[in-house]
């Protein structure tokens, strides 16, 4: 038999998508072969094992609208795609050889039987579904009470429940209706319903007809008198007879020259049986007996026989053994010829996920579509699959004979109720049609990520098999390896680009764009929160191509840390310095990522990580002075820096020494014949003499020169000839192009935080000096802001903390703003490496104690009564500019306000004007009075800072009166020399100095009392001022004393103090910065009124609770 389909017929036999998506099936067609009019092929799909196709052609196209005849064993069942690449193979190439043909029918040539019909089995299998499916408990039901009034019966129904322990919860009385004859409750039984339509026929005089229990309809026609049994054109009075013999059996009967067997009932003499639900019962025509009917097996089961279709001969068979198998008590048609039973090694509950794209019948064809996401249940006994709600129990064995399935229907739908624990449950109003593939199975949550990256793996360690169908939107690849690609940049020397890549499929996938969109979008991988994030918890990854990946947080964690500043800006290239070796090895060691760059490249990575241990060094023998153990090491680690063509910030405390071993390292780079250029030293004006006689007393061999004064520019051809060349920050953006006409071996910056502002004429200048090695000097790398250390580093090693935009983004507000002190930590480790930093507590054990006083004082009378009235005019002013413009813009009117009150905390007499400051004392002078007379007299040399200059005036103006001798620096000074060497000297006890002109390069060990007569704002200024005292060469203790206006803005700036002593600390030492920024609320804190004093009223924002 030839058999030709088109190009037509496809389409007529399957939409659009699934031929669409058949084509990705084509090359997983296998075996395909064609027995007679069927064609079988294996279909490769989603699941580990190939699905099984089978297709009717001759059915298929037995007219030109005829449906396609066939099935599948993959979860569509019927009109599936892989029905759809079956058939085009086929007809792609061409029509295949008969390999082996089905019977087509007892009457054919060659004497081959007709297959069973597919209707009767599944007739049969609908027959053992029913018998195999538990009885469902009885919950609720109804009792009727009998009871008599005045001698007449009464009948009331009650609704009652009935438990699990055979009790019984009685409920209220019901009432008969109409309703509930014409709707009855699912409660109500067959005999309920007969006896409330006889009690409503009773009542009412008719009754609709009702849900009826036979054998109690027909007696209740019987009692009533008004039956009558109708046979042909003859009624005869109904009566009730006695229960009688029924027996099923099979009748044999000629039709069109064939025999069938006939499913019957017979009964004795004319009676004619009855069987409907769960009772039968009889007729008999002559007497008019009704009565109950006698049977050997279930009425449900005589049911069903009598249901069944006329057999053909060669269906006998399979039909007896089936029935044999239900009950022997039911009669067998024919001969007996066994039908097998398959033997099942394991059933396997198969959970598969779909994605369906339809359009509502309700939009329009321009509407676009939607998509319905669902599960189906499958069970597969061996290789043999049913779907949920399937009763089918027939399937053909490797030989092509019909054998028995022996399912488990108990075991069914346990596994149905199991999946009720991970929310799926039944779709009741389904939106995909998937024929054959049984119920659809719906997540109420509809979060089917969780499905699929937390239930799955549960379902399947329960022993379920997931399946996932090409289509099914939530598809998620799990990662676990990230590979790392590092090469040298093409485009800047010193420099790698990284590249991470996961594979997925086979596929390379960019990580660093997916972990991009990860940080903009989940706020916790940049605000600190890191490890607040569960190791386990999924984190989820979307590529280009809408592929969806999940990678536990645990993988990505080392690898953010490490590397979040580099994705600020998305598309942009991963590139690291060669000189950031810290992050270097920790992406090596710590991150766990695969490395893919060539030899070559993994060669030199492991020589830039192989950092050797600081070697023991000795001091130069031309330096005059002799070093301490921690100098000593300090040395060591210049030489490392130098040695590994790093640059570094030295970044001890105040008095540790930071300019010997400065020195003794340049001298020791001359010793060794590596000093063939100058090393350039750029410092302070304050400092230049400093240097220059320290140079002489301890390197007399350096030759130096100092580049300061107005003739300074005749020296500029001389800069090579030296060794050291000292200048100062005004003066290198002047010179800056005297000083480009050299190139330097080493280029230092003392007190580099002068340096901070990165546009600075004299930054700018800096940033273009050619030196083969940079080095920072300061006590205080870090005094207002994180700005300032970006600047440092900026020009110790640049790109190391990115460009400034980036530095601010991802270090600097996080930290500031945000106290994060998860990224204050990566900042630290990240610069650890490059500064060295010795406090005098760790390292100079030698040095005599220090004590600290804070000495309190009351303003009083008229003093008290100015700042109370500056206070609360400053304050309306900054209210009403705040709440016009912010804090923000407000930035000039705010520190004008503090000033004028830090100016009436030391003396009235500093305000500009006249008004009402002649006739205020000052109560912190006063106390000034009181102290120093007696630690003069006590022999103490004493440090006296302000940072008011005419403070100082007025000081020194007091001490006059007093009689007490004293020198004075400020920054009009000009010879600074002479002041300092009368106070060492012993000339005169006290010494006034401005916070900013001597804050910083003194060495005034001879004194033992430090006063600071106002706080400033950087606690960073103030201990450099105190260690002008204590530092190396101090024998005696050392007193602070802190002189503050009691309850006054002073207090409050003290508290300021310790929230940026933290910041600096977090930083630089790996301390704790959960301390708060300046902000409104601090304002509102300074701008407080004084104990006791209670406020008009408040302006602009109202007052905190």
């Amino acid at each position: 038999m030839s058999l030709h389909y088109t190009d037509e017929d496809l389409a007529r036999w399957f939409d659009d998508g699934t031929l669409t998506r058949s084509e990705r099936c084509i090359g997983g067609v296998s075996q395909l072969e064609r027995h007679g009019d069927v064609l079988i092929a294996d279909v490769q799909g989603t699941a580990a094992r190939p699905y099984r196709v089978k297709i009717d052609l001759a059915a298929s196209m037995r007219t030109p609208r005829s449906r396609l005849q066939g099935d599948c064993s993959c979860p569509v069942g019927q009109n599936c795609k892989h029905m759809a690449a079956t058939l085009m193979v086929y007809l792609l190439d061409g029509a295949i050889e008969d390999d082996e043909r089905f019977p087509l029918g007892a009457g054919t040539d060659g004497g081959l039987e007709q297959p069973v019909r597919p209707q009767l089995l599944a007739e049969l299998s609908r027959w053992q579904a029913m018998r195999s499916q538990p009885a469902k408990p009885v919950r609720n039901g109804v009792i009727f009470e009998l009871s008599t009034v005045n001698h007449r019966p009464s009948v009331l129904m009650r609704k009652v429940k009935y438990r699990g322990d055979g009790g019984i919860e009685f409920g209220k009385w019901t009432e008969i209706t109409a309703e509930m004859l014409l709707t009855p409750p699912n409660y109500l039984t067959p005999a309920d319903m007969s006896i409330i339509a006889q009690l409503w026929a009773e009542r009412r005089a008719t009754s609709p007809e009702p849900r009826i229990d036979i054998n109690a309809t027909l007696a209740l026609i019987v009692a009533s008198g008004h039956g009558w049994v109708f046979c042909g054109r003859d009624r005869v009075p109904a009566r009730a007879g006695a229960p009688r013999q029924g027996a099923l059996h099979w009748e044999v009967d000629e039709v069109d020259g064939e025999l069938l067997s006939f499913p019957s009932l017979q009964l004795d003499g004319d009676a004619e049986g009855l069987v409907l639900g769960n009772a039968a019962g009889y007729l008999d025509p002559v007497t008019g007996e009704v009565g109950p009917l006698l049977l050997d097996v279930s009425t449900q089961d005589a049911d069903f026989f009598l249901s069944l279709p006329p057999l053909l001969p060669s269906e006998a068979p399979v039909v007896a053994q089936v029935l044999q198998q239900m009950d022997p008590a039911l009669p067998r048609p024919g001969s007996i010829d066994p039908m097998r039973t398959l033997q099942i090694s394991a059933m396997t509950p198969v959970l598969r996920l779909h994605s369906f794209e339809y359009r509502p019948a309700w939009m329009s064809r321009r509407g676009p579509s939607q998509w319905a996401d669902f599960a189906t249940v499958a069970f597969e006994y061996d290789e043999h699959v049913r779907f949920l709600d399937d009763p089918n129990v027939f399937v053909h064995d490797g030989d092509g004979a019909l054998a028995l399935l022996p399912r488990d229907p108990a075991e069914e739908a346990r596994r149905e109720r199991e999946l009720r624990g991970f929310h799926l449950h039944r779709d009741t109003a389904p939106r995909a049609s998937l024929e054959g593939a049984g119920p659809q199975f719906v997540l109420r949550s509809q979060d089917w990520t969780r499905l699929m990256l937390q239930d799955v793996p549960q379902l399947e360690a329960l022993g379920w098999k997931v399946e996932v169908d090409d289509d099914f939107r939530h598809r998620i690849t799990l990662v676990d390896d990230i590979d790392l690609d590092i090469q040298p940049s093409q485009t800047e020397d010193g420099w790698f680009d990284l590249g991470l890549d996961i594979q997925v499929d086979g596929r390379t996938v960019p990580l660093a764009p997916l972990l991009h969109t990860v940080l903009q979008t989940d706020p916790r991988w940049l605000r600190g929160q890191i490890d607040a994030i569960d190791d386990d918890e999924h984190v989820m990854l979307s590529a280009d191509d809408n592929t969806h990946l999940a990678i536990r947080a645990v993988r990505l964690k080392p690898v953010i840390a490490l590397l979040a500043d580099l994705f600020s800006q998305r598309g942009a290239p991963l590139r690291v310095s060669s000189r950031d070796r810290g992050r270097l090895r920790a992406l090596q060691d710590d991150a766990r990522l695969q490395f893919k760059g060539n030899q070559d490249t993994r060669a030199l990575v492991q020589r830039l990580l192989q950092t050797p241990a600081l070697e023991e060094i000795a001091a130069p023998a031309g330096l005059a002075a002799s070093l301490r153990p921690y100098q000593l090491q300090g040395l060591a680690w210049l030489q490392y820096l130098r040695q590994q063509d790093l640059g570094g910030v030295l970044a001890d405390d105040m008095g540790l020494g930071k300019t010997l071993q400065t020195l003794a390292h340049i001298l020791l780079e001359k010793e060794q014949g590596r000093l063939q250029r100058p090393a350039l030293v750029v410092v302070p004006t304050s400092l230049l003499h400093n240097w220059s006689s320290e140079a002489a007393r301890f390197a007399p061999d350096l030759r130096v020169l100092v580049l300061h004064g107005a003739d300074r520019a005749a020296h500029f051809d001389r800069i090579g000839e030296h060794d050291l060349v000292l200048t100062t920050y005004p003066l290198v953006w002047r010179d800056e192009e005297a000083l480009l006409a050299h190139d330097y071996h080493l280029l230092i910056l003392d007190e580099a935080q002068q340096a901070k502002n990165a546009k600075s004429k004299a930054a700018i200048a800096l940033r273009t000096l050619h030196a083969r090695h940079r080095l920072c000097l300061t006590g205080t790398p870090l005094e207002n802001h994180l700005g300032e250390l970006w600047a440092q580093f900026d020009f110790l090693l640049p790109g190391l903390l990115g460009n400034e935009k980036q530095f601010n983004q991802h270090w600097r507000h996080p930290i500031e703003r945000g106290s994060d002190p998860q990224r204050a930590h990566l900042l630290a480790q990240r610069l650890r490496p490059f500064m060295l930093r010795r406090r005098k507590d760790q390292v100079a054990a030698e040095l005599p104690p220090k004590t600290e006083i804070t000495r309190t004082v009351a303003l009083e009378g008229a003093q008290r009564d100015l700042y109370e009235t500056v206070r609360a005019s400053m304050e309306a002013k900054v209210r009403e500019a705040v709440a016009a413009q912010g804090l923000g813009r407000s930035h000039i009117l705010v520190l004008d306000a503090l000033l004028k009150l830090r100016q009436v905390c030391c003396d009235p007499r500093l305000l500009p004007g006249e008004t009402g400051k002649r006739s205020a004392p000052s109560a912190k002078l006063d106390l000034l009075r009181d102290m120093l007379p007696e630690m003069v007299e006590e022999g103490r040399r004493i440090l006296l800072f302000s940072q008011f200059t005419s403070m100082l005036a007025l000081i020194a103006q007091a001490l006059d009166e007093m009689g007490l001798a004293h020198v004075q620096l400020t920054g009009d000074t000009q010879d600074r020399a002479t002041p300092v060497q009368r106070f060492m000297q012993g000339e005169v006890p006290i010494f006034l100095i401005s916070l900013k002109a001597g804050g910083v390069g003194l060495n005034l060990t001879a004194a033992d009392t430090v006063i600071h007569f106002d706080p400033w704002w950087n606690p960073a200024a103030e201990r450099q001022a105190t260690d002008r005292a204590h530092r190396i060469g101090q024998q005696q203790p050392v007193f602070v004393y802190r002189l503050i206006a009691a309850g006054s803005i002073e207090e409050r700036i003290a508290e300021l103090q310790q929230r940026k002593a933290a910041l600096a600390d977090s930083i630089l030492e790996g301390g704790d910065a959960s301390g708060p920024r300046f902000n409104d609320e601090d304002l509102e804190a300074l701008l407080a009124p004084l104990p006791g004093v209670v406020p008009k009223g408040k302006r602009g924002r109202p007052p905190r609770a």
